[in-house]
């Protein structure tokens, strides 16, 4: 399977987890695929909450599914949201991916408009935190 054509299938899977979002309050539904070495993918959507502080956005969702399902090895992620810029994670997604995928790993960030932009972990967080001073 070609790098485009993974690309591709990754991007659809994004879209249905976005269609699957709870967001009654903000609206903004987003969908996260994350893909593993070994092949396997988790889809995840965002989940508001009254209580605005518990919910959770799709890229942790779709991390925190890979994780508790023993994928630890992951290599990329996908997201997407109805936004006029391809969406961009937000800071504790950041720090999230940083913790989970390597520096050089792949982070594609698009809208439904097919406006697409993608970056490396470490260009969207190049300074995080990684609990050193422990």
């Amino acid at each position: 399977m070609s790098s485009q054509v993974k690309l591709d299938r990754l991007i659809e899977l994004a879209r249905e987890a976005r269609e699957r979002a709870h967001a009654p309050y903000s609206n903004f539904k987003v969908g996260a695929v994350v893909e593993c070495r070994d092949g396997r993918v988790f889809a995840g959507c965002n989940v508001e909450n009254a209580s605005y502080t518990l919910g959770l956005c799709a890229e942790r969702v779709a991390i925190f599914k890979a994780v508790s399902e023993g994928a630890c090895d992951l290599t990329r992620v996908v997201v997407i949201a109805d936004s006029s810029l391809p969406v961009s994670p937000c800071g504790a997604c950041r720090q999230i991916i940083s913790e989970f995928l390597p520096a050089e790993a792949e982070v594609v960030m698009m809208n439904l408009h097919g406006q697409v932009e993608s970056k490396s972990v470490a260009e969207l967080l190049p300074a995080p935190f990684n609990g050193s001073f422990l």
